[in-house]
């Protein structure tokens, strides 16, 4: 074989393995690439996977407290468990007394307790306060958190307040409420009542705004409370007629418990702090 023969192969086989080397190096950029590719979108896709997650659990979270928001349905022995067997007796009144309680979250509440639970004026009075306050939200009313319908028992959970009715600070002998701080009160309910009137998809009159029924909490903000007597009413009607009296005599509003239709303000009645 000549030597232009020789070199002639060994330029082909030179070229051959350089070729071999460029389209294996370029198979492998090529891998390179996808495998990239590949992972940037699985990067993408699991950013994704979490994006929907994370507003899953949002949505959960949202739709979970929204659900909060409207009164829970107890049973008799998970009251009987937070308030121990209702043993802390807060106060009474005539259609019932209230207990104190603990949630297992640590949450104290105000467990309200009915007396005859056959009774048809009881039986009023429960859906009054379930359908007036139990769909209304405001910072000077107070809040209900569920209530218990069992055959034996009929009973209202309330969020607890730290330094109960108004009308034992006022008619105590220490004094502990100042000037300053009854005008608080004053505009404090004030602000509540104009809600329920002013607010409210439906107008809400509670009939029997006095210092017991003004609950104050740890920092002495006022909340209304016990809306036993509450009655909704078209926010077109300026005036509701009244079938009896209605609210406690001395601070309920004189035209109560006169045979005439009553206007919105009537809540406004006479509750001297």
């Amino acid at each position: 074989m000549s030597s232009s023969s020789h070199l002639a192969m060994t330029a082909v086989f030179i070229l051959a393995m350089v070729f071999i080397v460029v389209m294996v190096c370029a198979k492998r950029a090529n891998a390179r690439r996808e495998a990239l590719r590949a992972k940037r979108a699985n990067a993408r896709t699991e950013a994704l996977a979490q994006d929907e997650r994370f507003l899953t659990l949002m949505m959960d979270k949202f739709l979970s407290d929204m659900e909060r928001e409207k009164p829970i349905r107890f049973t008799s022995q998970q009251l009987r468990i937070a308030t121990d067997n209702f043993t802390n007796l807060l106060g009474s009144g005539g259609f019932g007394a209230v207990y104190k309680g603990i949630f297992t979250n640590g949450t104290p509440v105000a467990v309200k307790v009915f007396y005859g639970v056959s009774d048809k004026r009881v039986e009023e009075q429960f859906m009054a306060e379930v359908s007036t306050i139990g769909r209304i939200h405001h910072f000077n009313l107070v809040r209900l958190y569920g209530f218990c319908v069992d055959r034996n028992l009929r009973a209202l959970v309330y969020e607890y307040m730290r330094n109960g009715s108004l009308d034992k600070l006022l008619f105590c002998e220490n004094k502990i409420l100042d000037f300053t701080r009854l005008h608080e009160i004053s505009v404090g309910t004030a602000r509540g009542i104009a809600y329920l009137h002013e607010d409210c998809q439906q107008r809400i009159v509670h009939y029997d705004i006095k210092p017991g029924n003004i609950l104050l909490d740890e920092n002495f903000s006022p909340k209304v409370a016990d809306f036993g007597l509450a009655k909704l009413c078209n926010r077109e009607n300026s005036h509701i007629s009244m079938t009896g009296g209605r609210g406690t005599p001395g601070y309920a509003a004189p035209e109560l418990w006169m045979p005439f239709p009553c206007g919105k303000c009537l809540n406004a009645g006479k509750w001297e702090i």
